[in-house]
């Protein structure tokens, strides 16, 4: 029975440390983020059951990307998230915990994605956590989020700072747009430039869609093409989001 309820928490603890996005950041199928965060007291969870990277020669099977998001506080949330990565080609044959991270997010004012006038502000604090085979070190970040939607549209502006896990300087800015909210399927799309001062300039372009299946359930899939300095990169996204209240 002991060893049952080790082997629960062992896998529990696995699913926590693995999920998605750069540099602290998420709102599925994206990259970049929305200025809002669970309601008080649920647990949201992103997850990516399986994903597919293509980067030059190499192949990579993202399963599976995983994002918890707990609403501790009124407009405020801890996150915890991470990916594990298995190389699929030539020497990259081997599995890896990458993405690893924890952050706060906090909505400074609710604006249109509350009903209320004006858009919508949010702030996030994120620690970089090592990975294991890959991404040693620690960083940190910050970032500022402004959301503005309209009843046809909605836009999500992201701006983030940070000191990445070599200790190296990195600037992401972002935006994402997506179709009318009443739509049960709407389109969405997300641009993206990242300047790694150390290493890499990643230009990216993400088009896809939601399924909002209801108001605590949604799927999403994309399509992203990246330009990582002189290379391109091809990558396949499919996942869902749901909320829960957490166990009192």
């Amino acid at each position: 029975m002991r060893r049952r309820l080790a082997a629960s928490a062992t896998a529990m603890l696995s699913l926590f440390v693995m999920v998605w996005s750069p540099e602290a950041l998420a709102y599925r199928p994206f990259d970049g983020t929305d200025a809002a965060v669970a309601d008080l007291g649920d647990i949201e969870v992103e997850l990516g059951p399986a994903g597919y990277l293509r980067e030059g020669s190499e192949r990579t099977l993202i399963a599976p990307a995983a994002r918890f998001n707990y609403s501790f506080a009124n407009a405020w949330e801890a996150v915890i998230e991470g990916q594990a990565a298995h190389g699929l080609s030539g020497d990259a044959r081997r599995s890896s915990l990458i993405g690893n991270a924890a952050s706060l997010k906090g909505v400074l004012r609710e604006g249109s994605l509350k009903d209320k006038p004006g858009p919508s502000v949010a702030t996030e604090f994120g620690l970089l956590l090592p990975g294991i085979n890959d991404e040693p070190g620690v960083g940190g970040s910050v970032a500022g989020i402004v959301s503005q939607q309209w009843p046809w549209a909605t836009v999500h502006l992201n701006v983030v700072a940070a000191v990445t896990r070599q200790q190296h300087g990195d600037v992401f800015v972002g935006a994402i747009v997506e179709g009318p909210r009443e739509w049960p399927v709407r389109p969405v799309a997300e641009v993206f430039h990242e300047r790694d001062f150390g290493r890499l300039t990643t230009t990216s372009g993400l088009i896809g869609a939601i399924w909002q299946m209801r108001e605590t359930l949604s799927f999403d899939a994309g399509l992203r093409r990246a330009r990582v300095n002189n290379h391109t990169l091809d990558e396949v996204r499919a996942g869902l989001t749901f909320a829960f209240g957490a166990p009192r």
